[in-house]
């Protein structure tokens, strides 16, 4: 009888295994992940609108920034199994260029570089083997260095500025397991909605200022490790 009872109960731990390790693998709160990844940048670089414009620019102007690729690292905290908060870290450089009202690919801006701070809030669905994710949160633009274009050197221009500014980052994408040791694959993509005020000086004097409409779209793909 007390054989009986020993072997029934651990018959019964032993069916209750595969589900005590199937709640451990789902219950995964703290965890965090760490992403390395390259990045596509394509920024549209619209002027939406002239402010001042001293030098007598066509009113046909306008402009396209550069599309740039760049490393990106990507930090993201767990907080269920489910929903995390992200952080990125990286910088993106681009020239700005005309497309109308001067002869095209007139050098505007050179080498502007930005520091795009995002953090998103996501949610995760689990599919098996993919785990898709979306989410969304705010960005702050930063203007960490730029430089007058060619273009503008006749003109008299001795610098540029371009303002820092906040907006909106949505976010699709899904990791890919590989194996059971963390290791997996990560596809991303980001579509902010943020503008910048360019202006360009002539001495002290600001010459021109003109609205650009940025809402680049970012799209990752890289390694990730969650522990």
């Amino acid at each position: 009888m007390l054989a009986n009872t020993a072997l029934g109960g651990a018959a019964l731990m032993l069916a209750a295994m595969p589900a005590m390790a199937q709640d451990a693998e789902s219950d995964r709160a703290g965890d965090i992940q760490i992403k390395l990844l390259g990045t596509y940048v394509a920024p549209d670089g619209k002027i939406t609108d002239i402010n001042v414009n001293l030098p007598g620019l066509p009113a046909t102007l306008q402009t396209k920034a550069n599309d740039n690729v760049t490393p990106t690292l990507a930090i993201e905290y767990f907080v269920t199994n489910n929903i995390s908060i992200e952080t990125i870290a990286g910088m993106t450089q681009h020239d700005v260029d005309t497309l109308a009202g001067l002869p095209a690919g007139a050098e505007l801006v050179s080498n502007a570089k930005l520091i795009p701070a995002t953090v998103t809030a996501k949610y995760h669905f689990d599919l098996g083997g993919i785990k898709p994710y979306v989410g969304a949160g705010p960005a702050y633009f930063l203007w960490v260095g730029d430089k007058r274009g060619a273009a503008t050197v006749p003109l008299g221009v001795t610098r540029t500025d371009l303002s820092d500014e906040f907006g909106v980052a949505l976010q699709a994408g899904m990791d890919v397991p590989l194996g059971d040791k963390g290791l997996g694959l990560s596809f991303d993509v980001k579509r902010y909605f943020i503008d910048t005020t360019a202006r360009w000086f002539v001495g002290n004097t600001l010459a021109i200022e003109t609205e650009h409409k940025l809402d680049p779209w970012v799209i990752s793909a890289g390694l990730a490790y969650r522990f």
